[in-house]
């Protein structure tokens, strides 16, 4: 594991390795946190020679995990995600800039059919050889976006008037990605 902060990004074809990475979301929900995961997904980073660097990545939304069932079936209804008329989220970024080992990804997410705009930051979590020869680097990502952007308008008004749910979801990435052959 790489204790030294990686100020840029090794040039080549990146691959997610979904097994050591997750892809979620937090949002505030009453007094706390409620917290899910996308799995499978799938990520590409494309570094060149001279710095410049792309993102893509999908999950399909029936790939969402949270702590109860009921809420899964809930999370893939109209009232969410849509999962039947909208099976896909996708991510796309031709802009990626590293400047003292931070990292600022800026692209363009689709959920439920509509794309907006989404600013990730983060930074490298490392770069190196794994214990069978595989090259890796890690990016660990955020970015916030407004879930009413994209018609996820549900709420439960609680007794004092305010919603139960946050409009605010902060995306979160952990990506571990391995150099394609």
């Amino acid at each position: 594991m790489s204790t030294i902060t990686e100020t840029k990004l090794p040039a080549g074809t990146w691959n997610a390795d979904a097994v050591h990475s997750q892809v979620g979301f937090e949002v505030a929900y009453i007094v706390g946190t409620f917290r899910g995961t996308f799995s499978p997904f799938e990520a590409t980073l494309e570094v060149h020679e001279d710095g410049t660097a792309s993102l893509r990545g999908a999950t399909r939304v029936e790939g969402i995990r949270v702590q109860d069932e009921n809420l899964t079936a809930h999370l893939l209804s109209p009232d969410f995600f849509d999962a039947e008329r909208a099976p896909e989220i996708t991510f796309s970024s031709d802009a990626i800039r590293v400047e003292g080992g931070r990292v600022a990804v800026e692209g363009e997410i689709s959920i439920k059919g509509t794309a907006q705009p989404l600013t990730l930051a983060g930074t490298i979590t490392g770069a190196g050889q794994d214990a069978y020869g595989n090259e890796r680097v890690g990016l660990k990502l955020e970015g916030v976006v407004d879930r009413t952007a994209f018609g996820i308008d549900w709420n439960n008004p609680l007794p004092s008037g305010e919603p139960a749910l946050a409009d605010d979801v902060t995306l979160v990435a952990e990506v571990s990605f391995v150099r394609a052959a």
